[in-house]
């Protein structure tokens, strides 16, 4: 029974996004990478509905239970089937044949399609294993103990959200308040352990976090729908999301659930994959799609405002172009000046002190990044691919994602440098988990500067074409 109720816990918001996108969104036909992002950014999308009304139930007093929390579920998902089906005119048997035939490429080679379905094969024994992994594994000490699951247990046991405090006020108070080591951390995460609980109908603390597998496993379809748009072939575009959800922090976020930096991850990968779509067809869905993803991020962690302004770049050098890149550099320069005068001011921000360090600890950050086993090559790679395509990361295609990643990487390092969080990377207890907010996507980056870098190549080390010669 246990399988039938989980698997509805991530079927349901997962129809529901999918569906919804589906409708505001519809793929195009045979488009590279459109069926893949509809499936894959579907769970994300789907998260934030039901979280959304997880909230809006609790508002207006409505308990959290089964039928409250699916039965809109449920609707929603028809409602955008049949909403896509009447503006589109599908035909869902031929739609699906379609796009399964999109996403492993028809035109493969027999040799190509064999590895296709070799690395497909790789990546479901994965997460086989991350299943049982989570299932088996009792909920991992620290923050998913004293941040995220307090919360989820005392909504759950109540069946509807309350609000905590911080210690102060919970002594002081005059009745029954709750209070854990993060009062005001955001709530999506631990309404979806509520509803996985709710589903089961007990307190599970392993099986709640089953919905962070669901992350995982749609984040792959979002990785290979991201790296068809950039070039890639179905084989390759598969190889390259294997190496970006294989980064071995990723993989132990997923086994040890619990915790919202993978999570951050993969909101923040989507928002920033759903702008450069909106970049290249501005519609209307579109658009709806990045505000719902961008807004979703501070819902995550409360790093997610900040996460939100390094998309900001991504869309102003392409609505400022030819002279975007020139506006950037302003703002950058204006940017350093700022934070260099709040830090002579004591400023709190976002749970940040600033405080200007003169030894900032570069070398823990070094070791983290280099040394130590959570990222296999990703730096290394990503250094050396910024240095040998230098000429192409700021091509038309590449240039919204490098400017993304750029301000992601000036917000590690104003983090790390001028912050009270240079005590916790001296301890290495958080670098390498705020560095993974932007570690998927920066592996995307580099794969696909890459790419073009290597398409030049070859295209310059093609034979000229034979050009007939004039008639007289």
């Amino acid at each position: 029974m246990d399988i039938v109720t989980l698997t509805l816990a991530v079927v349901l918001p997962w129809l529901a996004g999918a569906s919804v996108l589906l409708a505001i969104d519809p793929p195009r036909a045979r488009a590279p990478g459109d069926a893949a992002w509809t499936i894959g950014a579907g769970w994300f999308a789907g998260v934030l509905l039901l979280t959304a009304w997880m909230r809006l139930l609790s508002l207006v007093g409505i308990a959290f239970g089964r039928a409250s929390i699916a039965a809109p579920l449920l609707v929603i998902a028809v409602a955008g089937v049949f909403i896509a089906g009447r503006r589109q005119r599908i035909d869902p048997a031929s739609s699906w044949r379609s796009a399964m035939a999109t996403l492993r490429g028809a035109d493969l080679s027999r040799a190509a399609r064999l590895a296709w379905y070799a690395v497909l094969a790789w990546l479901l024994v994965r997460a086989v294993l991350l299943l049982v992994e989570i299932a088996w594994q009792p909920l991992y000490p620290w923050d998913a103990w004293i941040q995220w699951a307090t919360k989820a247990r005392v909504w759950y046991e109540l069946g509807h959200i309350v609000p905590f405090v911080r210690e102060d006020a919970w002594f002081a108070a005059p009745s029954l308040v709750y209070f854990d080591a993060s009062p005001n951390y955001p709530a999506t995460l631990p309404l979806l352990q509520v509803w996985a609980n709710v589903m089961l109908g007990r307190w599970d603390d392993s099986l709640m976090n089953v919905p962070w597998w669901a992350c995982g496993v749609a984040f792959v379809f979002v990785c290979y729908a991201a790296l068809r748009r950039f070039g890639f072939g179905p084989l390759g575009a598969l190889i390259g999301s294997w190496l970006v959800t294989s980064l071995p922090l990723a993989n132990v976020h997923v086994a040890l659930a619990g915790y919202a930096d993978l999570p951050m991850a993969m909101f923040y990968t989507c928002a920033a994959l759903a702008l450069l779509r909106w970049l290249d067809e501005r519609t209307i869905g579109r658009g709806v799609i990045v505000l719902a993803f961008v807004v979703g991020l501070p819902t995550i962690k409360i790093p997610g405002i900040a996460w939100a302004l390094t998309l900001l770049p991504g869309a102003l050098v392409v609505w400022f172009r030819p002279r975007g890149r020139t506006l950037l550099l302003g703002l950058a320069g204006i940017a350093v000046l700022v934070a260099l005068i709040l830090t002579r001011s004591e400023a709190v921000i976002l749970g940040y002190h600033m405080h200007l360090d003169f030894a900032p600890a570069w070398g823990p950050v070094a070791e983290s990044l280099f040394l130590l086993g959570n990222w296999h090559l990703l730096w290394y790679g990503a250094f050396a691919i910024a240095i040998i395509a230098y000429k192409f990361i700021f091509a038309p295609d590449i240039e919204p994602l490098t400017a993304i990643v750029f301000a992601g990487l000036f917000f590690l390092l104003i983090v790390f440098g001028y912050t009270n969080a240079r005590e916790w990377v001296v301890e290495q207890t958080t670098v390498n988990r705020a560095v993974l907010h932007l570690a998927p996507l920066l592996s995307l980056w580099a794969l696909a500067s890459f790419a073009r870098w290597r398409r030049a190549q070859v295209e310059s080390a093609a034979p000229p074409t034979a050009v007939p010669a004039a008639s007289a």
